[in-house]
């Protein structure tokens, strides 16, 4: 099982979206029950909220269903559970080193470092922004959780490599 866990800062826009984006490549791809995936927040404004409308708006255009996420602020012991921890931005990756344990800092990563098409080390904020940076969000969203499955996919083979099959000889010696 991986635990992943995707932050930004009120998990009403960019975490909700990498959210439900990962989960449905993961079942896409039957992994769906081999992942926990979650989203939170850095700051506790919007607790208890469903994801901004902008966002579930520009979702919803790409098939993907964020009605049953609902904003949460990130807890200490997040930390210590999820395999991976990743930052939309590095403003939310500096709080996140400063909740964390010294041993699970290497858990945490900048999400469009396993971008492809991208070169932005960041996703950036479209809350203050115009339907089109919605948009963009989720186009770099995408992008980034296609290489990350696929990292952890190929981690997963590198850890346990398949071993070549042994078969008994049926062959007779005369």
């Amino acid at each position: 099982m991986t635990k992943v866990l995707f932050v930004c800062m009120g998990n009403i826009c960019r975490s909700p979206t990498a959210e439900a984006v990962f989960r449905r490549l993961a079942a896409q791809r039957g992994l769906l029950g081999e992942m926990e995936i979650d989203s939170a927040g850095t700051h506790g404004y919007h607790v208890g909220e469903s994801p901004d409308a902008r966002t579930q708006r520009a979702a919803a255009e790409r098939k993907y269903d964020l009605s049953s996420i609902i904003a949460r602020k990130v807890a200490p012991e997040d930390l210590e559970y999820f395999d991976i921890v990743l930052a939309m931005d590095r403003s939310n990756l500096d709080s996140l080193r400063k909740l964390c344990p010294a041993k699970h800092l290497p858990r945490l990563k900048l999400f469009m470092s396993y971008a492809r098409q991208f070169d932005d080390d960041e996703v950036p904020d479209p809350y203050y922004g115009l339907a089109h940076d919605f948009d963009l969000v989720l186009d770099m969203i995408e992008d980034a959780a296609e290489g990350l499955l696929d990292n952890i996919l190929s981690e997963r083979r590198a850890e346990s490599p398949l071993k070549p099959l042994t078969r008994k000889s049926t062959a007779k010696v005369s």
